[in-house]
């Protein structure tokens, strides 16, 4: 008998229009395997209560980081599975899994119903499944939410505007293991996964399958050194940086000299200064391709 399997779709999230989504669910949905559902998110946070709710064994979200990070915040301890079809403006967890941009291989991913089960990281209380950070980068992704144009390159322009007026701030990075590290930071990334999305692997040591939380310090570098560390990111070789500072661990402490962004999944907010961040070893079962199930 096929399985129930439920498609929560942000409307909004990346280009808009789901036309080829909805065409390729139609076309490429095996209904030997799979007994369809296709939901519309229709406000904020609507994602992880149709999640949480769905009698369906696999939930599909359809859409970028934060439809990803609501509909999996829904499903953690339920015992159904996540897939994902990404159509949004990072994709950062579906790109580390080596899940296609193309909703037709997605959708074949979905096929192949390949199960594997993956960490989940928590800020405070607060799950999150990719990354989540303090400084620049948090800031930027604050501005990005609140501009009305999206893409790479527009992301890109908010980073250098922000890097231009940005002030630097004190942290304070602590573990139970007796790690203390403290001293001013660009930014600081705490990594489940081994990328902000778009294939910029500031982590990329990170596994999603190792119980290990990787966070990530950049300490302070010129502008003239830019373009040496945008070129690391992108291909994968930030940790050769000597401004890339790297610890490991199942538990932090992060403290910060002051208020201000902080982001998870690419969903940015203010908060204050202190952070306990955690994780959840093997918390969560997704559906990952063929060739990367063993290790993602």
């Amino acid at each position: 008998m096929p399985r129930k399997i439920s498609f929560i779709i942000n409307p909004i999230s990346g280009q808009n229009d789901k036309s080829q989504v909805l065409s390729a669910i139609g076309k490429h949905l095996d209904l030997s395997l799979y007994q369809p559902e296709i939901l519309f998110t229709s406000r904020p946070m609507e994602a992880e209560e149709m999640a949480r709710e769905s009698r369906s064994e696999v939930v599909v979200a359809v859409g970028g980081d934060g439809t990803v990070s609501e509909v999996a915040r829904g499903l953690v301890g339920s015992g159904k599975t996540l897939g994902i079809i990404p159509c949004g403006s990072g994709d950062g967890l579906a790109l580390h899994m080596g899940i296609s941009r193309s909703p037709a291989n997605a959708v074949e991913i979905l096929n192949q119903g390949c199960e594997a089960l993956i960490d989940v990281a928590r800020m405070n209380g607060e799950p999150f499944f990719c990354t989540a950070g303090f400084g620049l980068d948090a800031q930027v992704s604050l501005d990005f939410a609140r501009s009305t144009r999206r893409g790479l390159s527009r992301y890109i322009s908010l980073a250098w505007e922000e890097w231009k007026q940005h002030d630097l701030a004190d942290y304070r990075i602590a573990s139970p293991q007796g790690l203390l590290w403290e001293g001013k930071a660009v930014f600081v990334t705490v990594a489940n996964a081994n990328q902000w999305g778009n294939q910029a692997r500031i982590a990329p040591m990170a596994s999603i399958q190792d119980g290990l939380l990787d966070v990530v310090v950049v300490n302070p570098f010129s502008t003239l050194e830019i373009p040496d560390l945008a070129t690391r990111l992108m291909t994968g070789h930030a940790d050769s940086s000597k401004h890339f500072l790297h610890f490991s661990g199942k538990r932090f402490q992060i403290s910060r000299s002051g208020a201000g962004a902080v982001h998870y999944d690419g969903s940015p907010f203010d908060a204050g200064t202190e952070f306990d961040l955690e994780v959840q070893p093997s918390a969560l079962k997704v559906l990952a391709p063929r060739s990367k199930v063993a290790k993602i």
